[in-house]
């Protein structure tokens, strides 16, 4: 999987059964986990993920604020996890690696944590490899898979070797199920992966919306960014419904406090940024949630 956009996370390059990493970058392409990236202010990006970035930018739907937001619930999430005893993760769309990544935050809890990285961008890949080379704690393991086809990833013996199926599991789907359009078969992508956890599991998904009930980003901003990623990069965008990504939960409990705008999961107290700004406030257009398999 590769990752991420505006509407940050995971995501999906050209998809690869074969399980052998692609050496080719296209940099006159953009790519969502490269544009994500630049979103964040990192400097693993070419200038077409530049150009690209910047037509959402001036659609006026703060993409940056997307980011960070949405990166902030990724390391709430994973700390809730791991608080509830989970030690082993399958995080799906990993991205470019930036600052709280998830085996890092697992690992400040639970040192033992293992954690698997599926991605199918190079750029990803090389850049995670590197991240976790010498890691002491825990198991960090990155294997080139995409969503499109979960059965590769729970058959793949990297995963099978770092996960044990028999224990709870947490499974992060953080900004990627935007990039699997419908005809793409989601449902089926999610519910294979549900079906495989045991009980006692978590799931985590973050996901665009054009427009939720209290969303301050106007339809106009969410359909350029879509027409964007279209357009100009190796994925397209589908925003869908609150309803609709509720969906992709199943028959798992959400946790409190459901499913919310990114900024309004489990807070942090101690935080600086207050849920109700009104620039943190456009991150309505994402919805995130946590739920346990029973």
């Amino acid at each position: 999987m590769t990752s991420e956009d505006v509407f940050s996370g995971g995501a999906l390059g050209s998809m690869r059964t074969t399980g052998l990493p692609s050496l080719v970058i296209d940099m006159s392409i953009a790519h969502p986990a490269r544009m994500y990236d630049y979103f964040l202010g990192g400097k693993d990006n070419f200038p077409a993920d530049r150009e690209a970035a910047e037509k959402i930018v001036a659609a006026g739907v703060h993409p940056r604020e997307f980011a960070r937001a949405n990166r902030a619930f990724l390391g709430r999430a994973v700390r809730f996890l791991a608080r509830q005893g989970i030690t082993q993760f399958l995080d799906i769309g990993t991205g470019i690696p930036a600052a709280g990544n998830t085996h890092e935050v697992a690992q400040q809890t639970s040192p033992e944590a293992r954690v698997v990285y599926v991605d199918n961008d190079p750029i990803v890949l090389t850049h995670a490899r590197a991240l976790i080379a010498g890691h002491r704690l825990g198991t960090t393991t990155v294997i080139q898979a995409d969503l499109r086809d979960p059965a590769a990833i729970l058959a793949h013996p990297e995963v099978r070797a770092a996960i044990d199926f028999d224990r709870p599991i947490g499974l992060i789907l953080v900004a990627v199920l935007h990039f699997i359009r419908e005809d793409e078969d989601p449902d089926s992508a999610t519910k294979l992966l549900r079906d495989a956890l045991p009980a006692g599991s978590y799931l985590v998904i973050s996901h665009g919306t054009d427009a939720g009930a209290h969303s301050t980003v106007p339809t106009h901003g969410a359909q350029v960014a879509a027409n964007v990623y279209r357009q100009r990069s190796s994925s397209t965008l589908t925003l869908r419904s609150k309803d609709r990504i509720a969906e992709f939960f199943g028959d798992f409990e959400l946790v409190a406090p459901g499913l919310v705008s990114v900024p309004f999961w489990q807070p942090d107290e101690d935080s600086d940024e207050d849920p109700a700004d009104d620039v943190i406030h456009t991150t309505t257009a994402l919805y995130a949630g946590v739920a346990r398999k029973h």
